[in-house]
């Protein structure tokens, strides 16, 4: 018998490394060139940060589950999750360049902000989700220590323009909620999706 698994449909290492952390085995299930991904993660106007977050999960599913039938794979539970960085109202994505990083580190600077995670699986005709919602709280950074790190390249590729398990776990004061939700899959929600979806 063949060893339960799921499809992972994020090219994230991140959420790789937390999976099988959890001991959950799996396989990618990533988009093709012919997918245009990028489209699925345009803000709408007036848009909230937990909305936008969750309706981007369920749309990134829902491709994933197409790709899956035409591909003719093995039927298990695909798993798809969106990582945004919130302050207040305005969501903020990956940076376009490094101007737009310096500006999103300069606005969470001294200040809390949210990251909100959002968690769907798919099993068979059922489909199961969860939203992850942590504060966190940046120290304030002077221009120079900014620069240093948008100058290293860590920002690029991700939400907020900085990733908690790296160089930027320096700049961080407090955290409240989930640590593995702020790095891109909350291990709590996910396991708990994933129990109820047999896995």
């Amino acid at each position: 018998m063949t060893k339960p698994f799921i499809y992972l449909a994020s090219q994230s290492p991140r959420r790789a490394q937390l999976l099988d952390q959890l001991g959950i085995a799996h396989r990618l299930l990533l988009a093709g060139p012919e997918e245009d991904a990028e489209s699925l993660e345009q803000v709408n106007v007036g848009e909230s940060p937990s909305a936008y977050v969750q309706r981007v999960t369920a749309l990134k599913l829902d491709a994933a589950v197409a790709r899956h039938a035409r591909q003719g794979l093995p039927p298990a539970p695909i798993l798809c999750a969106d990582t945004t960085v919130a302050f207040g109202r305005e969501i903020l994505g990956k940076p376009k360049d490094a101007d737009d990083a310096q500006r999103m580190l300069a606005l969470l600077a001294g200040r809390t902000h949210r990251v909100l995670t959002a968690v769907a699986v798919q099993a068979g005709a059922q489909r199961h989700a969860a939203l992850s919602v942590s504060h966190v709280r940046f120290a304030a950074l002077d221009d120079a220590r900014i620069a240093a790190y948008v100058a290293g390249g860590e920002p690029f590729g991700k939400a907020g323009a900085y990733g908690i398990q790296g160089a930027a776990a320096g700049f961080i004061e407090h955290i409240s909620g989930s640590y593995s939700g702020i790095m891109g899959l909350p291990m709590f929600e996910t396991a708990q999706l994933l129990e109820r979806s047999g896995i």
